[in-house]
């Protein structure tokens, strides 16, 4: 499977297509609406996320329901695009002057892309903006349909805003929590300690980043390989993490802790059950062993770094006159952690699907449910 997006943040539509979905492949619209949904919400959104209703269009590739095993092609409006529309339009009458930047961000792409490209920063900007990241949750929500199609789950929590860190467990209570709360937290009494800083960061003109984890529950043992740096799993899936907008950091089960410990308090036991296989006492590992799945749930954490467009905004160069001077402002969001969630949810979703299909390629949902099953019978009942 392959996909490319194409879309500005004040364009007139974000599109997308997919090459190499199996044809039978049950797709809801629904469900890719409603991960679109919850990707604009959360405490700390800007105003953009309440002139937005996003909802996909499905142009191509799926009738009735169903793919058909042609490319899915994909839309999703802007509906800003009519404010915006004399800045962005292709036409020549454009008015490229009157929302030109002059005043590059420290910690956003605006000045490097800007070099690189030999352009001006509002060309830069709206291609590297997390609206980009509307259609990959559309994406990824097809990926995610194919793999609950096998049975995979995927879900994720936050584990800190700014300072404040959630207390985690691994029961039925606390993911209920976790689908219940406006900040994707466990932890009732830091969700609380959430909102205060968030209020806090917003009388200050200051941006918030945070911690995420994202789990992939009933995976099999041998997704991805140890025989090329680019075929391991880890690898690709550090990669789709680390390319979405304000990532900085990705760790897998224990993480950097584990450089603190001895081999011992590492690496998880192996054990054997009839009828069942494989699998591991522990999962310090996350789930991924020499690049391959090992069976056990696949465990990743991800640093957001905070936005970069501050409301007391920091010292930087004007692009022409080469003096000091203060950052331009963007409508921007104070805290988009919770929403960062949901897309490092779906490109998760995406890299598994790929891995998914890698092993068992099928043209069709028949066929790569039953090379899955027979898979599954062999790891579990024939070794």
């Amino acid at each position: 499977m392959r996909f490319l997006t194409a879309g500005e943040s004040h364009g007139q539509k974000l599109v997308g297509i997919i090459e190499g979905i199996p044809a039978g492949i049950s797709i809801s619209k629904d469900e890719i609406d409603k991960a679109l949904r919850k990707r604009q919400q959360g405490p700390g959104r800007g105003g953009r996320m309440a002139i937005e209703k996003d909802e996909i269009m499905l142009v191509s590739g799926v009738r009735g329901g169903l793919s058909t095993g042609a490319p899915i092609a994909l839309e999703i409006l802007n509906k800003d695009w009519e404010n915006w529309e004399k800045y962005m339009t292709w036409r020549e009458n454009a008015d490229l002057e009157s929302r030109k930047v002059i005043m590059p961000r420290p910690g956003h792409a605006d000045l490097s892309g800007s070099l690189k490209y030999r352009t001006e920063v509002r060309n830069i900007l709206e291609r590297a903006s997390a609206r980009e990241t509307a259609m990959r949750v559309a994406i990824g929500s097809i990926a995610r349909q194919i793999l609950s199609f096998l049975g995979v789950t995927i879900k994720g929590h936050v584990l800190a805003v700014g300072g404040v860190h959630a207390q985690r467990r691994d029961d039925h209570d606390f993911w209920q929590q976790v689908e219940q709360s406006e900040w994707s937290v466990g932890d009732p009494l830091a969700e609380k300690e959430m909102y205060k800083l968030v209020d806090l960061a917003k009388k200050q003109g200051e941006s918030l980043g945070g911690l995420l984890e994202v789990q992939v529950h009933h995976v099999p043992a041998g997704l991805g390989s140890h025989v090329q740096w680019d075929r391991k799993l880890d690898g690709k899936l550090a990669q789709a993490v680390l390319s979405v907008q304000a990532m900085k950091g990705v760790s897998f089960g224990l993480g950097f802790e584990a450089g603190e410990r001895m081999g011992s308090k590492v690496h998880d036991p192996i054990r054997y059950t009839a009828g069942q296989g494989y699998s591991r006492v522990s999962n310090n590992a996350g789930g991924i062993e020499g690049g391959m799945s090992n069976g056990e749930p696949i465990i990743l954490q991800a640093v957001m770094k905070p936005i970069p467009t501050l409301y007391q905004p920091l010292d930087t160069v004007h692009l022409e006159t080469k003096e000091v001077v203060k950052a331009s402002v963007e409508r921007s969001d104070v805290c988009a952690v919770p929403a960062a969630l949901v897309v490092l949810e779906h490109v998760v979703a995406w890299v598994i699907a790929v891995a998914v299909l890698e092993k068992f390629p099928a043209d069709n949902a028949v066929d790569l449910q039953a090379a899955w099953q027979s898979y599954g019978d062999y790891l579990t009942l024939n070794q």
